[in-house]
């Protein structure tokens, strides 16, 4: 019998297996040689395989599992309906042993699965929107986008319908395209985990107009699209400074309509291992945040602000750039706390309280207080 198998490729030295996640022939259609049989991917790519010669396909595997390297896809036949040889399985062959002399080869020659998690760039970036626990992802096979939506039954699934733009970073959107919306920018650049694909602003004049090179796709009518389309992602572009509220209620709106908000972290920002950060946090360039500090969901430590150890943050609260704050100062949450204000340790600032810029605490500020800018509060 000539029969040609088709195995599956290392992509990778260090990736011992593949998925097969698209078929584009079907079981005993006719090719020509180099005609396009199947695409595979494993954590860090994804590559098509060709067939090797004409002939009938004749397939071995199934669309959505995962095999080893070596394993057979399929076979090349001279005729649709001869008799298919074995198809080893289940060993990956090390670099240099082809994959049908698994019967001369011992097992020190083979590379098996590990037990840690393999998963896509995009899985995880889905996983994580959805506020899946990673430890409890099953550790036997490749994890893609499939498999998580599998997972999840209620997952969106994505549709491409806008010319946005598009890495092999996680994908984000970002609301806002003001001033704030720029820093937050440059600094999901700086990080490199995520790649902003497009801004979303309530000002109508400003649809089609870029922000340092990225579209504003338009305003609150675009989320129920982008979600379908498969974004979960999304970054707060608006400071607050003026009325936290804004900033507030945008969260609001962006949770409300399903999209969840990694920690933003700075890489020049320097964050103490011992500190605690909730999802939806920014910390800006040039920032600190001491030994214990805790940082609650979805506030924001600006430019070279100071959280010293053993501060706590509340949820949704903005610290200014330049503002210090000592050890053990305590912010209640959605307060704002204005550029180069300086603190006593030990303090505690109410929630909804408003401090000035340039303000020193010399004393326990209470819930909704208003602190004029450059005054002393004793």
């Amino acid at each position: 019998m000539n029969q040609i198998p088709v195995p599956v490729p290392m992509l990778n030295a260090n990736e011992p297996e593949a998925r097969l996640v698209q078929l584009h022939v079907a079981d005993g259609q006719r090719v020509e040689k180099d005609a396009l049989l199947f695409t595979i991917e494993t954590t860090k790519a994804a590559a098509d395989v060709e067939a090797p010669s004409a002939g009938f396909v004749r397939m071995i595997a199934s669309q959505g599992e995962t095999l080893a390297v070596g394993d057979v896809l399929a076979f090349i036949t001279l005729t649709a309906d001869e008799a298919l040889e074995h198809a080893p399985r289940g060993l990956s062959p090390v670099s240099g042993i082809h994959p049908f002399d698994e019967l001369r080869a011992s097992p020190s020659d083979f590379i098996l699965p590990t037990s840690n998690l393999r998963i896509t760039k995009p899985a995880r970036a889905l996983a994580e929107s959805l506020g899946l626990d990673l430890s409890t992802l099953p550790t036997d096979r490749l994890i893609t986008e499939a498999v998580i939506r599998s997972l999840a039954p209620d997952a969106p699934t994505p549709s491409p319908q806008f010319p946005i733009s598009q890495s092999t970073n996680a994908q984000m959107i970002l609301y806002g395209a003001g001033g704030h919306a720029k820093t937050v920018l440059e600094m999901v650049r700086a990080i490199g985990a995520f790649n902003i694909a497009g801004i979303l602003d309530d000002n109508k004049a400003l649809k089609g107009n870029s922000v340092l090179g990225v579209q504003v796709l338009g305003g609150s009518e675009m989320l129920k699209p982008l979600m379908a389309q498969g974004f979960h992602l999304a970054a707060n572009g608006v400071g607050g400074i003026i009325n936290i509220d804004v900033r507030i209620r945008l969260f609001e709106l962006l949770a409300n309509s399903g999209f969840a908000f990694p920690i933003l972290r700075h890489p020049r920002a320097t964050v103490e291992a011992s500190a605690r950060i909730a999802d939806g946090v920014q910390i800006f360039a040039n920032a600190y945040v001491g030994s214990e500090a805790i940082l609650h969901e979805r506030c924001m430590i600006n430019t070279a602000a100071v959280v010293s150890h053993d501060c706590e943050i509340g949820a949704y609260s903005h610290i200014a750039p330049g503002a210090l704050l000592a050890g053990h100062v305590h912010v209640g949450e959605r307060a704002l706390v204005g550029m180069g204000v300086t603190t006593i340790i030990g303090l505690k600032i109410g929630a909804g309280a408003r401090i000035g810029n340039g303000a020193v605490l010399l004393a326990d500020v209470p819930a909704r207080a208003i602190v004029p800018a450059g005054k002393v509060w004793a």
